[in-house]
């Protein structure tokens, strides 16, 4: 049986984590939850929303804040019955978007161990963008539909 999530918490997620790897399952998971709650597509459920958000925190992690464990991640999710969209803010200085993100079936990336992270949000997401906002901001948008 699934935990079920209450109507106060369906809608929205606001927490700030240490720079720390161990908490993006509880993070992922929470959200997860609130897509079910809308009945988000198992394919949604179960890929596009782990996948993604797993791979915006860890970058906001170990890229942004560097591991540094005095700095801290702000994650939001702001779920209802049409969209997700979810926010991940760093420490850290920000990035080109465009220029960081590489095809990892090129034969050149093929071997490499990174280099996957934007091309997996921007293939499983709707709409990726990054900005600056009092620190460095990953919007993710999927849509229900």
């Amino acid at each position: 049986m699934t935990p079920r999530v209450t109507p106060a918490e369906q809608r929205q997620l606001d927490v700030r984590i240490p720079s720390d790897v161990q908490y993006i399952e509880a993070i992922v998971e929470q959200v997860v939850l609130r897509c079910a709650a809308h009945s988000y597509p198992r394919r949604h459920l179960a890929l596009n929303v782990p996948v993604a958000l797993t791979e915006a925190l860890s970058n906001a992690i170990l890229r942004g804040n560097h591991d540094d464990a005095a700095r801290s991640v702000h994650v939001r999710a702001d779920v209802d019955s049409s969209r997700l969209v979810l926010e991940v803010r760093d420490e850290g200085t920000g990035f080109d978007l465009e220029a960081c993100t590489e095809d990892p079936t090129t034969p050149e990336n093929l071997l490499r161990e990174d280099g996957r992270g934007l091309f997996l949000m921007r293939r499983l997401m709707d709409h990726v963008e990054r900005f600056s906002d009092g620190g460095n901001v990953v919007r993710l948008i999927l849509h229900r539909a």
